[in-house]
């Protein structure tokens, strides 16, 4: 029963993460600022959920295959952003400042 509630916890605080990564996106100044609050909060938020889930799950298996599944997000989102902030380097986009 405490698991069922912490795992509620867990979700909304992922979801919290979530929507914050969607306002940096939608808010942040250019490029740049924008992948790290994108990835940075996703990661976290998706972190989180997977730790509800966890507490959720009944066997081993299951738990790896989440944490797999959390390490293969976290590995894909970091390649993506260094391929879209590289390409906008390329293209001469320059980092906002004041």
């Amino acid at each position: 029963m405490l698991s069922d509630y912490l795992s509620a916890v867990l979700l909304l605080a992922g979801a919290g993460f979530f929507l914050a990564g969607t306002v940096g996106l939608l808010r942040f100044p250019d490029v740049y600022t924008r992948l790290h609050a994108l990835t940075k909060a996703d990661n976290v938020g998706l972190g989180l959920v997977v730790a509800a889930l966890v507490l959720q799950t009944e066997t081993w298996a299951g738990v790896g295959k989440l944490l797999l599944i959390w390490l293969l997000v976290l590995l894909a989102g970091a390649s993506v952003a260094q391929l879209v902030a590289r390409s906008a380097i390329h293209r001469g986009i320059k980092p906002w400042r004041r």
